[in-house]
Formats: C-alpha cells, sequence, structure tokens
C-alpha cells in the first residue's frame, strides 16, 4: 500500500466505496474490503447506508483505530446547528464515536458557504470528526472554503479518471497541500474494457482496471476510492503497488474526453 500524509496523518491511498449499496451490501462489501486489508472507507448520509458500514467495521477483526473512515453531509444542512446535528445522526448511525473525514456532499446553491464551514468547524471542535474536507468543488469554491475555514481543508472529493483528469483542480490542490479523493476512479465501467488500458496491463500481469488504477494513485496527493460488491475485484482493485506505469504511459493513459466522461455518468446513473 502506499500512502498520502496530510495533517499528520498517513492514509492509504486506495479505499473502498459504498455509493449505490444498500446497508446490508454495503456491509458485505466493506467486511470483505478489511479482511483483504483495506484500511481506508468512504461512505455518506446521501447512500443511506452508514449502518452497514458502522457494522462492517464493528465487526472486523480490525483495531477501529486502524480504519480511516470518511462520511459525507447533506448538503441541505445549511445551518451550522443542523451540520452537527445532522453528524451526530451519522456518527450514531456508524457506531462509532467519531469519524476522520467528515466533507461537505456537494455545493448547495442557497447554502452560504462560510456558514457551511463553520458547521464542519464546529463538528470537527465537539470531536465529531479529526479532519474536515469538501467534495464537488471546483477551484474557485474550494479557495474561498480555505478562507473561512479555521481548520485545514483535508480533502476534495470529485470525479477523476483516465478521460477526466482535473488537471487545474489537481494542480490547485498540489499546490495548496490538499489531497484530492478521486471517486469513480474506473469512469462508471468505462475503462473495464478499454483497450490501451488492458495492452498496457499485459506487459505487468495486470488488467485493464488495475492500470486504471495505478495512473490514479501515481499522482501526487491523489486517493482513489473505487466500489465494488464482488471478493475478487476487490482483491484485484488493492493488488496495483507492485507495478509502475512510467511517464509515457502514464501520458498515454491521460486522455481527457467531453464524450466518455458523460457517456460513463450516464451509465453509471449520475
Amino acid at each position: 500500500m502506499e500512502y498520502v500524509t496530510r495533517c499528520g496523518d498517513e492514509v492509504p491511498k486506495l479505499g473502498v466505496g459504498t455509493w449505490q449499496m444498500d446497508s446490508a451490501t454495503a456491509e458485505g462489501a466493506v467486511s470483505t474490503a478489511l479482511e483483504l486489508g483495506y484500511r481506508h472507507v468512504d461512505t455518506a448520509q446521501a447512500y443511506e447506508n452508514e449502518d452497514g458500514v458502522g457494522r462492517a467495521i464493528a465487526d472486523a477483526a480490525v483495531d477501529r483505530g486502524e480504519v480511516f473512515l470518511t462520511t459525507k453531509v447533506f448538503p441541505t444542512n445549511r445551518s451550522v446547528s443542523d451540520i452537527v446535528a445532522s453528524t451526530e445522526e451519522s456518527v450514531d448511525q456508524l457506531g462509532v464515536d467519531h469519524v476522520d473525514l467528515l466533507l461537505i456532499h456537494w455545493p448547495h446553491p442557497l447554502a452560504d458557504l462560510e456558514t457551511v464551514m463553520q458547521g464542519l468547524n464546529a463538528a470537527r471542535e465537539q470531536g465529531l470528526t479529526r479532519h474536515i474536507g469538501v467534495s464537488n468543488f471546483g477551484t474557485d469554491r474550494l479557495d474561498a472554503a480555505r478562507e473561512y475555514s479555521d481548520a485545514p481543508i483535508f480533502t476534495n472529493q470529485v470525479l477523476f479518471h483516465p478521460w477526466w483528469p482535473q488537471r487545474e483542480l489537481l494542480s490547485y490542490c498540489q499546490q495548496n497541500d490538499i489531497v484530492l479523493t478521486g471517486y469513480s476512479p474506473l469512469a462508471n465501467g468505462g475503462a473495464i474494457d478499454d483497450d490501451l488500458l488492458w495492452d498496457l496491463g499485459e506487459q505487468f500481469g495486470k488488467t485493464g482496471p488495475q492500470v486504471a488504477l495505478r495512473w490514479a494513485t501515481q499522482h501526487d496527493s491523489v486517493m482513489t476510492i473505487p466500489m465494488s460488491t464482488s471478493r475478487e475485484h476487490l482483491a484485484e482493485n488493492i493488488d496495483i503497488f507492485d507495478f509502475m506505469l512510467t511517464r509515457a504511459e502514464h501520458d498515454r493513459v491521460t486522455r481527457p474526453s467531453y464524450l466518455k466522461t458523460g457517456i460513463a455518468m450516464f451509465k453509471g446513473g449520475l
């Protein structure tokens, strides 16, 4: 495993995502992932599976302190008190006394960003989370969030895959010591049948999806959270740290495409 370091914490560059999983499915996926060696788990209030994720962590033969746990607050919580109360509900659902990272899930057009950041900071000050961050923020909004927050912004969680490499945003994050957490690193399945990825993987004895995940994790200050319910795919996803793409190979994988990204988002139901 490789790690990113932020705010004094080392966090695994690859975690398990739980989007589109019900509670029972998320419980099974996270249980399997922890058994396979994952120590980074991502959920959200919007996924409605925090209770299942919490059961998996509680039942695992892994100390809670070894698992970096992220959840995300509904953006409809727009006041400080609502954000704190909502976080308390998440912590209760998860069956933990705190999460490691708390994000606002996406910008709300009617929310005052300064108030939102105050809410996240208040949750941190009350011990409900160790770190705070944002999700689906562009550079301008991320810059404003940094200004409004007393605590460091740990991460910005955004769409990130070879056809949507987020170059400007990634550069901003790297320059300002913010981790970029990439979701949908396999482009909602669009990367599974990509010929270039499979051709590159052949020389390493790896699959095309493994190449896509390695592409993501070889970036500085990037971690990623692929989701899978299959033991085989969960094992495959974490088995990517024994090879390296060359700079030329890495550049070949990077192929920005609005068309492919749009198709992948449509298929994924976003």
